[in-house]
């Protein structure tokens, strides 16, 4: 069997590490996936448009925000970065318009898959419905991590779990999307950078 490219080897070797995939179950989806290079700034998925494609981050960091009706403002709800997942979920289990926008926060580089192929490889192998079960589990995971961080940490816990989810974001992005992330003012980011670094 040829070897897969070396992006693909990447994707391969991450979802044998999530799921267990074999190669010859891997390889059914070697025509399936595309590969894109987004620009800063650029749309995985907008507002109210139909999630269709599950991404595989192969290079940059991607946001998840909505625009609060009262104030205009940005608001930060997921990060995605390097060798992590990039998907609207809810749209694109349901393929029902989504409520946020995803955008390219760098130049990024992904690599992603149809719904229908996705559900193609679902049929045709165990394994694969295995991928798809974890990585549903994985983005409830996530979301219930975030709700409840807000709930049940305080803002310098948060701080230090989006340095575990996303050790290299700080030097990718603009201080001000952590802080909109983190449901604090600038002022109060820079108090708990400095507090953490004189440990």
């Amino acid at each position: 069997m040829s070897q897969a490219p070396a992006p693909m080897q990447i994707l391969q070797h991450a979802l044998q590490s999530i799921a267990g995939i074999d190669e010859d179950h891997f390889a059914l989806s070697y025509d399936m996936w595309q590969h894109k290079s987004f620009s800063k700034n650029e749309y995985y998925n907008e507002y109210r448009n139909v999630c269709k494609h599950l991404g595989f981050i192969l290079d940059g960091v991607f946001r998840t925000y909505y625009i609060d009706e009262k104030t205009g403002e940005d608001k930060n709800v997921f990060f995605f970065s390097q060798h992590q997942v990039v998907v609207s979920f809810q749209s694109f289990i349901h393929q029902a318009p989504c409520n946020y926008y995803t955008q390219s926060m760098t130049d990024s580089q992904v690599l992603y898959i149809h719904v229908n192929h996705l559900q193609e490889l679902y049929k045709r192998s165990h394994q694969w419905e295995k991928v798809g079960r974890l990585i549903a589990e994985m983005a409830f995971s996530i979301a219930m991590q975030r709700t409840e961080s807000f709930l049940f940490m305080k803002p310098e816990e948060r701080y230090q779990q989006l340095i575990t989810d996303h050790p290299d974001i700080f030097n990718s992005i603009p201080l001000y999307h952590i802080s909109s992330y983190l449901g604090i003012q600038g002022p109060s980011l820079s108090r708990i950078r400095k507090r953490i670094s004189g440990k």
